[in-house]
């Protein structure tokens, strides 16, 4: 008993001992202080926005934004209504429907095919496997606007400007090297004798790649497909140069405002807000395996 007893009265003397030795709150303060900071100069840009996008043009130019902390103002949704029920070339639902069908197809093809370069270049074994490889990451360096000019040249011979292809290749072709770089490094985690286990049981590479790999990348693929999602809704170069009157997203539609309404820049604000709800609730949902998917392994041991 007395052989316990003191067991349990040095435990309890260790515990105090990392308690006392442990981190102290006024010891973080100052990495809270700067994570504070940060994240507000983060979303002042934001908070801007908004706060814009809810005051009048004349209330905009005769007081600043921040001066509603002890001011009262106005607040309205008129720059919303306007937004709405703009007299676009098309109409932003229409612009809408043009940015998921454009930004849905962009995501999923060089996912898919980013996933299967990416299976390759990890696993399987060929000439100048790794010489390829550092070509093709090496490639993300070219600046995109020096590739708009050939593709546009090229389009116009296949007789696809404007149209929806287009904006598929053209997005395709851009958004590969970062996921087949993204997706290679995940799947090179994944302990090889998962693969050979697979393969002695009779699988071939094309069922191994479906039912094994795959679901083990499922936090890659999430984190690959917010960037690609968020790059493909949120462009407007490419979207200018490759799409047509009936085929142009919402960020096309946007820029126009400002043409189709004069000074009415304001409307932008509100604008942009719209366009950023879908991009949000993407976001948000796949939050968990972007986390994942950016600080965890593949496959655990």
């Amino acid at each position: 008993m007395s052989t316990i007893k003191a067991e349990m009265s040095a435990a309890t003397a260790a515990d105090q001992a990392i308690v006392g030795h442990g981190p102290r709150w006024y010891t973080r303060a100052p990495l809270h202080f700067i994570i504070i900071l940060i994240s507000a100069i983060w979303l002042l840009p934001t908070i801007t926005l908004l706060f814009t996008s809810v005051r009048s043009i004349t209330d905009i130019n005769t007081s600043l934004w921040w001066t509603i902390l002890w001011k009262p103002h106005q607040f309205t949704i008129e720059n919303y209504n306007n937004v709405l029920h703009a007299a676009t070339s098309i109409g932003m639902g229409q612009a809408f429907l043009n940015s998921l069908i454009i930004t849905l197809p962009a995501t999923v093809m060089p996912i898919l095919l980013g996933a299967w370069a990416a299976y390759g270049f990890a696993w399987l074994r060929f000439p100048l496997r790794n010489t390829i490889f550092l070509v093709l990451v090496a490639l993300q360096v070219i600046p995109l606007q020096m590739l708009i000019i050939p593709l546009l040249r090229l389009f116009t011979s296949w007789g696809i400007v404007g149209q929806y292809p287009a904006l598929w290749i053209a997005h395709t072709a851009f958004g590969l090297p970062i996921a087949i770089y993204i997706l290679r490094n995940f799947m090179s985690g994944i302990p090889y004798e998962l693969l050979e286990s697979a393969r002695i049981d009779g699988a071939n590479e094309i069922r191994i790649f479906w039912n094994i790999i795959l679901p083990l990348i499922t936090p890659a693929l999430a984190a690959v497909a917010i960037f690609q999602f968020m790059w493909v809704w949120n462009d407007l170069l490419v979207a200018l140069v490759f799409s047509g009157p009936s085929t142009a997203p919402m960020t096309v539609i946007v820029r126009s405002l400002v043409n189709a309404y004069g000074v009415g820049w304001h409307l932008m604000t509100a604008a942009a807000f719209i366009s950023m709800a879908l991009p949000l609730i993407i976001f948000f949902s796949l939050q968990r395996y972007f986390v994942t998917g950016l600080t965890a392994g593949s496959v655990k041991g």
